[in-house]
């Protein structure tokens, strides 16, 4: 989950508000010390902890609760409004409006730049852009190579000069090669600390550049220290955007927060894993759904879009739409759902789900389990994938010892096919949710696992 221990206060803070009897100053009063509590143990600023607290008070206290809404609901609100306006209120995309266009990335060593780099890559490559990579990195040892390797991984040009020590003489040697790409994305080099050297020579590749984009990447794990860092990039290149890495970590976060409210550049994207696919476009509302167990469908939706097969999904649905199942429309599924990402990320994404707090140990096991499935289905032939009913004991005997799993692990998926094959039929004929609701009422099958 994106900021696990700041998201479990914030969500702990509003159960405490959904289940008091009254609304008073004595609750609002509670509500700010939780949240600010919450909020400077995540490594917020503590100047802007205290504002935003704040407007939260004094919009709790003056503010009057429209009618259509309970006291609690608009309480409730409120901490939802003011947190997404504290992260910038509305998404900010990358536009590729102009051919090249050019993004730089800046921030200090040890805050994930090159494989950042790799993932815009492979973002924008995926929404059929034209993509090339340098590397002006010249102090790290392999920073070409390891940009070679994402770049060669994704079907990327990556350019540069291990030999050449000097960063703006390799982009000018470059620079020829550019015309023909959509877009360049500019690898510069980090230090430990901000130093004078490196601001000279991220200020002179600025001046020559001229990126249309210079995005800070700054990690989560970054603390206090991200204030000092924000204010001098974003006066050095006045820095359009920031990409947070190390979401998916133990790390706190607040301090990334902190770099993208006092340099009002927008966070445009969340790295929130090591893939070079688990870049995520920010979304505050979505951002701040998530945190307090809202949910994000616009970005699971996102996801689902890039992960699942047109022409695989038009047959799963006519098949759906006609009471048809079998194992490899189940095998399918589950495909497109480890595309997307982890059991725990999607239930995050979905509103009311990630409130519930359902164990990470119980989701793990869920996530074994399709695993296992996977390569059960990987021992079975054709017949018995389209036709799961013929496998008795003696074929399952076969698949166990085919896939080097037991029979009864086997038998439990034959039995979640059964019990999907039985929900499959309920909808049948039928694709508006409330007659669907009204068919399911009291008939999915003893067990069923959603």
């Amino acid at each position: 989950m994106v900021l696990e221990n700041l998201s479990n206060s914030l969500k702990e803070t509003l159960k405490k508000v959904a289940r008091a009897i009254f609304v008073d100053s004595k609750l609002i009063d509670e509500l700010i010390k939780d949240i600010q509590r919450a909020l400077l143990q995540a490594d917020v600023n503590v100047q802007l902890v205290f504002d935003l607290s704040k407007r939260i008070k004094e919009r709790a206290l003056d503010e009057k609760t429209p009618s259509v809404i309970s006291k609690k609901e608009h309480l409730i609100n409120i901490v939802y409004e003011e947190l997404v306006k504290f992260l910038g209120e509305n998404k900010t995309e990358i536009n590729i409006n102009k051919k090249p266009t050019k993004i730089m990335l800046i921030g200090l060593l040890g805050n994930g730049k090159s494989s950042t780099a790799g993932k815009l890559a492979k973002y924008f490559k995926n929404r059929g852009k034209k993509v090339c990579l340098i590397q002006l990195d010249v102090y790290r040892p392999s920073s070409l190579e390891q940009l070679q390797v994402l770049g060669e991984s994704i079907g990327v040009d990556v350019f540069g000069d291990e030999g050449e020590k000097n960063a703006l003489k390799i982009y000018k040697k470059f620079q020829k090669n550019f015309y023909k790409y959509d877009l360049v994305i500019v690898d510069t080099a980090g230090r430990h600390a901000l130093d004078k050297e490196l601001i000279n020579e991220i200020e002179e590749l600025n001046r020559y550049i001229k990126p249309d984009e210079r995005i800070l990447v700054i990690g989560a794990d970054i603390g206090q220290g991200s204030k000092e860092q924000a204010e001098q990039f974003h006066k050095s290149c006045n820095i359009t955007g920031i990409i947070v890495t190390k979401i998916d970590g133990t790390a706190k976060g607040g301090g990334a927060l902190t770099g993208a409210a006092v340099s009002n550049a927008p966070i445009k994207f969340l790295s929130v894993g090591e893939k070079i696919d688990d870049l995520e476009e920010f979304n505050p509302k979505g951002f701040v759904g998530r945190l307090l167990g809202m949910g994000d469908l616009e970005s699971l939706l996102e996801k689902a879009k890039l992960a699942i097969d047109e022409e695989k999904t038009k047959k799963l649905s006519k098949n759906l739409m006609e009471g048809r199942f079998d194992l490899i429309d189940l095998y399918e599924q589950m495909n497109s759902m480890r595309k997307i990402g982890p059991l725990s990320k999607i239930l995050d994404m979905i509103p009311g789900v990630g409130g519930l707090g359902i164990p990470k140990e119980f989701l793990d096991n869920q996530e074994g389990k399709l695993d296992k499935w996977k390569i059960l289905m990987n021992s079975m032939n054709k017949e018995e994938l389209e036709n799961p009913d013929i496998i008795d004991t003696s074929r399952a005997e076969r698949i166990a010892k085919g896939s080097g799993c037991k029979p009864e692990e086997v038998r439990e998926l034959l039995k979640q096919y059964k019990q999907s094959k039985k929900v499959i039929k309920l909808m049948k004929g039928t694709s508006d949710p409330a007659k669907l609701m009204k068919k399911f009422k009291g008939k999915l099958p003893k067990g069923f696992k959603i």
